[in-house]
């Protein structure tokens, strides 16, 4: 890749350098290292007693190619997975493209209590105190004032002799907004993509953007056949046992659990990338099936397992569309079939049951807390100060929700309880205090999707000051991505993979103005400490 003032003989360089690194897993090309960090920085916060003198083992990794002397360290934080996942954006991502046009070191950096980076020797609820926003984002501040990287022991490389800027997507998105925020003196500058900022318990808004910008024919046929549903399991519900026996559902012991199910293909909108490599082509999938005029058989169904066009009119009608049978018979076929396919078949053929598979119910699940249960970790910190449960029963009445009613917050917060025996709601302020949708400092950059779900907890709601417009400056970025969703910007492809469309032009558009305005913040850096370049 190019970039203004780079001559002819440097991008080649850089290009060939790509070629070599294009087939390489990116585990193997980057060394993996730990930095030892205090399990506890706030000994004067009663809620981390009994506290803790001890440290852990960060993990992180690194990319000094492009290094030169007086170039920044721009570290991605890996948010609520485990790491490795994010070391694609060193090779290729957005981290490989600013660390080569600053001359600069990437880093991807993992988040505590995932990963290998546990300050505990189990996730019980006691050793989960110390998982918490502030605590993590102390880990991140150590991190750039103590590092020493491998083969650059000579060089003072910590903050705040060199600049740092952070970069997240999603919650790290948030989390670096908030690092900007509460450590402006270790990290210079820090790009928040697709930053969930503000914390919300009821996020009903989260399936608004799928309203919105999904294919209209879709989601009008979305809400009607979960209206089907809704009706007949709250207000009907004699006819549930054969709601249940079409869907192959039956053994499915409670109903929100069942809903729960209904629900999930939409839910694949997240998950479509411009980048191949990581789209999901599941929400077009299911839409497609759901429109299609004709009945969609698959080849993994048998003929036993297809509901019955009567038995499918009698659900339509006891769901209160009897008036619609002619037009809604053969998308209900085509749901059920794809529920089956998708959801209960390959359940069945590893001979486990439904309710293993989706009971939100499961109190001996979640009775388990060795490090192997790392799945404790996102829903203890949502349950704690983040919330974002995602019900269908916030949607107002007077609109169709494109998942069913019974998913209300009692039904979402279950593992709150169940896992964590925590009966209150989370304490968003602890998150909010930050500055929440009008969160707001120099040299943070704000980069949302213009389809993301997530996008009404961030700057760019339409429930955000100013309705989540704001001016964008060098000083403080604030751009909507066209027609992207989760953290477009954050992939990459290899100078020879690119071509029309991929990546997107909007997304070029951003990573050009990421590289100039994080440019220009380095040039303030250098200017503010008197250095030459």
């Amino acid at each position: 890749m190019s970039y203004e003032g780079m001559n002819g003989t440097l991008i080649r360089t850089l290009d060939s350098q790509n070629l070599e690194r294009r087939d390489i897993d990116p585990e193997t090309l980057y060394a993996e290292h730990n930095i030892s960090v205090p399990i506890d920085y706030f000994h004067n916060e009663t809620k981390y007693e009994p506290h803790s003198n001890g440290t852990f083992p960060l993990r992180y990794w690194f990319d000094a190619s492009y290094y030169e002397d007086g170039g920044p360290v721009i570290v991605l934080q890996s948010g609520e997975t485990d790491a490795t996942g994010r070391l694609p954006f060193l090779q290729k991502g957005i981290i490989h493209q600013l660390a080569q046009a600053t001359n600069g070191i990437g880093v991807i950096l993992e988040h505590r209590y995932y990963g290998t980076s546990f300050p505990t020797p189990d996730l019980s609820t006691e050793n989960l105190r110390f998982l918490t926003t502030e605590q993590a984002l102390a880990d991140m501040a150590y991190f750039a004032q103590n590092v020493v990287f491998e083969g650059l022991e000579d060089k003072n490389l910590t903050a705040p002799e060199t600049a740092y800027f952070g970069y997240g997507g999603s919650y790290a998105g948030a989390f670096v907004a908030f690092l900007r925020v509460q450590y402006p003196d270790v990290y210079y500058g820090t790009i928040s993509s697709s930053g969930v900022t503000e914390a919300i318990y009821d996020f009903w808004r989260y399936y608004e953007p799928v309203r919105e910008y999904g294919p209209p024919d879709c989601i009008s046929t979305q809400t009607k056949l979960i209206n089907v549903a809704d009706t007949i399991l709250l207000n009907n519900t004699a006819y549930t046992p054969q709601l249940k026996s079409a869907f192959g559902l039956s053994d499915i012991s409670y109903d929100d659990d069942f809903a729960q199910v209904l629900s999930y293909p939409i839910g694949g909108w997240q998950s479509r990338n411009w980048d191949p490599e990581v789209n999901d082509p599941s929400f077009d999938e299911y839409c497609s099936n759901i429109t299609s005029p004709t009945l969609l058989i698959s080849e993994n169904t048998t003929t036993t397992t297809n509901t019955s066009m009567q038995s499918i009119r009698q659900l339509l009608t006891a769901g209160g569309y009897g008036n619609q049978t002619s037009t809604l018979s053969v998308p209900m076929q085509n749901f059920i079939t794809y529920i089956r396919k998708n959801y209960v078949q390959p359940v069945l053929a590893q001979n486990s049951t439904l309710d293993e598979q989706y009971s939100t119910h499961n109190t001996t699940f979640y009775a388990q807390s060795s490090l192997a249960d790392s799945w404790r970790s996102w829903p203890y910190q949502y349950c704690t100060e983040y919330g974002y449960l995602q019900t269908g029963s916030g949607v107002p009445a007077s609109q169709l929700p494109l998942v069913s009613r019974l998913l209300t917050l009692e039904y979402n917060s279950l593992i709150c309880r169940l896992a964590f025996n925590i009966t209150s709601p989370p304490d968003t302020d602890a998150v909010n205090k930050y500055g929440g949708f009008g969160i707001a400092y120099d040299r943070l950059a704000i980069i949302d999707g213009e389809e993301d779900p997530w996008r009404g907890a961030s700057p760019h709601s339409v429930v955000a000051p100013g309705g989540g417009r704001r001016e964008s400056t060098v000083e403080r970025p604030f751009l909507l991505i066209e027609g992207a969703v989760h953290h477009w910007d954050e992939n990459g492809v290899f100078a020879n993979e690119t071509k029309e469309g991929v990546p997107p032009e909007p997304v070029r558009q951003v990573q050009r103005m990421e590289v100039e305005f994080v440019r220009a913040w380095l040039a303030e850096f250098n200017k503010e400490k008197g250095r030459r370049v």
